[in-house]
């Protein structure tokens, strides 16, 4: 999976959020808040560019503290998240 074209993390008024590229794609009742952890998961499959579930799973688990299968199951959960909306996009 890959993160679709176009799509950002930004950080407005203090909040993790994506949002499309360019002025007039942006519709603030579209936003898609991500807490820290969420943004920091957005970040790592930016950063790995093909990224699938175990790798994400994996890099959670180096960064934080957590079980590793709380991690894929976490992981999994947001991931059919971001494909309900259209942000992601198998590769």
């Amino acid at each position: 999976m890959k993160q679709k074209e176009g799509f950002i993390l930004r950080t407005v008024c203090g909040e993790h959020v994506i949002v499309a590229e360019g002025l007039g794609t942006i519709d603030f009742g579209k936003l898609i808040s991500l807490n820290e952890t969420a943004a920091w998961i957005w970040k790592k499959a930016g950063e790995m560019g093909d990224f699938d579930i175990d790798s994400l799973a994996k890099a959670l688990c180096e960064e934080y503290e957590v079980d590793a299968q709380q991690a894929h199951d976490d992981i999994t959960k947001m991931v059919k998240q971001w494909q309900e909306l259209g942000i992601i996009e198998n590769s």
